[in-house]
């Protein structure tokens, strides 16, 4: 994934038949899309802008009318895809908020100094989210009393080790 777009969307497949696509979000705020003037369709590794013509908030999703996919089978086409945003469209974040695709990749770390590995993903749980080190090797909850600190620009996040010791799942 590059690192100047962010992921805010799954196509999961055709909605209707005159190409509208429906969207599982993977951003916090769904209502977004209803905002959007263009989205960028990630699939294959390019990233190719697509203007949004129409946006509908589902039970359990949103539906999408993309310019130039007037079809059931071009949506069809589209299914598995990610939409994005570029950077100058992302929204404005909370304080100690912090998007997933500049976490991913971060060197984990703990308050005593042991290396943990590497951030590959944060699993959005309905508790909260989950730090996912090295693969599943390691999972660490999202809590502000684990968080010793995020740097962002040295791409490493500290952990506080006695709160790590309580909370934190190793595979075996």
């Amino acid at each position: 994934m590059n690192s100047d777009y962010l992921r805010i969307g799954a196509v999961v497949r055709a909605h209707g038949v005159r190409g509208a696509i429906k969207v599982v979000p993977t951003t916090d705020d769904p209502r977004r899309f209803l905002d959007l003037a263009e989205v960028f369709v990630e699939q294959g590794g390019s990233y190719r802008p697509v203007a949004v013509l129409q946006a509908q908030l589902l039970n359990d999703g949103v539906s999408l009318q993309l310019a130039g996919i007037d079809t059931r089978d071009e949506a069809e086409k589209l299914r598995g895809a990610y939409l994005c945003v570029d950077r100058a469209h992302a929204v404005t974040l909370a304080p100690d908020s912090y998007f997933v695709a500049d976490l991913v990749g971060c060197e984990a770390l703990d308050t005593a100094g042991r290396r943990l590995g590497r951030v590959t993903d944060v699993l959005s749980l309905p508790a909260n989210d989950v730090y996912e080190i090295d693969g599943g090797r390691l999972l660490v909850p999202a809590l502000k009393r684990v968080l010793a600190t995020v740097d962002l620009a040295g791409k490493r996040i500290v952990f506080d080790a006695d709160a790590l010791a309580e909370v934190a799942v190793y595979a075996d």
